[in-house]
């Protein structure tokens, strides 16, 4: 089980810190990852992390932005978000993938419950 947490109302230009805390099983050998859905919008990826937390992939615009990273003694991954827009106002969801060690996109099978993430102007 994924449980996201940390989401709320932030002014543009702030920062908020997601957490995905895991429970259940031991998601420490798989490939976390974070996505969004905005409001009449399809669920996009937003970035993601191999086990060791050696490689990362962001989205193009999320880069420079956000950092993934995972703390897998607490079976719990991080999504730091800094200079928020109002165009990353969305629920975010994060997710596990365990068919493959390498970082994609797509083809998670683990997902957790949103948290919602309010970006003003």
């Amino acid at each position: 089980q994924l449980q996201a947490s940390g989401g709320g109302l932030v002014q543009a230009g702030g920062s908020l810190r997601l957490s995905c805390a895991a429970s259940g099983r031991t998601f420490s050998d798989y490939v976390m990852g974070w996505f969004r859905q905005a409001p009449g919008k399809e669920r996009e990826f937003v970035a993601a992390i191999n086990w060791g937390g050696g490689v990362t992939v962001y989205a193009d615009s999320v880069k420079g932005r956000f950092a993934i990273s995972r703390d897998n003694a607490k079976n719990t991954v991080f999504l730091q978000m800094n200079s928020l827009k109002p165009e990353d106002t969305a629920v975010y969801y994060c997710a596990a993938d365990s068919y493959t060690a390498i970082v994609r996109q797509r083809g998670y099978n683990y997902w957790g419950q949103g948290t919602l993430v309010t970006v003003s102007s």
